[in-house]
């Protein structure tokens, strides 16, 4: 009789009591947050060097000079993988009666350096102008520069990611020839990895660079460069350079580096 009477009280014992809490009790081990995802760029072996274009395309094994049949000149590189796949892409073109060309691809630091400094002495004008003697302030020439050229240290063409297909003006892309392949890209390049970088500016995108419609970026490894620009590039690493002290202010890697082609992420 007792173990009868035993047996419908533990049969009855209502579900929350603090035994039953105890019985139920999760592992601590268990309740640990998992770590978070490892970041797109890990293993990849990027380094700031590398992100800041301070090194030499040339001397590097995972770059390639591009043929003259591809390029304007015989003097550039791009990454091995951008360059197979640009190929890829441009025999795909051809037999839609379009050529594409490569008018610029790697540019390390110096490169970029003589650009900038260039346009900011006035040795180079800026839509018709010699920016020295018509903007005296230092951020308003920066900011002037920058509608269309990188300050050294941000520059996707450091990465030889990235490419200037066919010429570098605008107008090139508004009509005839440079109409065609523009609208060829915007329809075919997505296939082979690239994507339009600046795309017009706009509520999704309003800041960085003017629109570029000659300027692709090869995705598979630019997108995790862009990660790893926003996790590990800052302003005050910015440096070398004439204006190189108005990085800070202006929020270069915010507003330029990170101010891409939402679609290009």
């Amino acid at each position: 009789m007792l173990l009868a009477f035993l047996t419908i009280m533990f049969s009855c014992r209502p579900s929350g009591s603090s035994a039953d809490v105890e019985d139920q009790a999760i592992p601590l081990e268990s309740a640990i947050t998992e770590a978070p995802p490892k970041p797109i760029w890990e293993g990849m072996g990027f380094d700031l060097n590398y992100l800041m274009g301070k090194f030499n395309p040339a001397q590097d094994s995972n770059f390639v000079k591009i043929p003259s049949q591809y390029a304007n000149n015989n003097r550039s590189y791009m990454r091995k993988e951008a360059y197979r796949d640009f190929v890829r892409m441009a025999e795909a073109a051809q037999k839609d009666d379009i050529k594409l060309v490569i008018v610029s691809a790697a540019r390390n630091f110096s490169a970029q350096k003589a650009i900038w400094e260039a346009k900011w002495d006035g040795r180079r004008a800026v839509n018709g102008a010699n920016l020295s003697h018509t903007v005296s302030d230092p951020v308003q020439r920066a900011l002037k520069i920058l509608e269309y050229s990188s300050m050294p240290s941000t520059s996707r063409h450091h990465w030889g990611t990235d490419i200037d297909i066919n010429s570098v003006n605008g107008n090139y892309f508004e009509s005839g020839t440079g109409k065609k392949v523009y609208e060829w890209l915007a329809s075919n390049a997505h296939k082979y990895g690239y994507c339009q970088i600046y795309s017009p500016k706009g509520a999704d995108r309003p800041h960085g660079y003017n629109e570029e419609k000659w300027h692709w970026s090869y995705l598979p490894i630019a997108r995790p460069l862009t990660a790893f620009a926003r996790d590990n590039l800052k302003n005050s690493l910015i440096s070398g350079f004439k204006g190189s002290e108005t990085a800070v202010e202006i929020g270069v890697v915010e507003k330029y580096v990170l101010g891409i082609n939402p679609t290009c992420f």
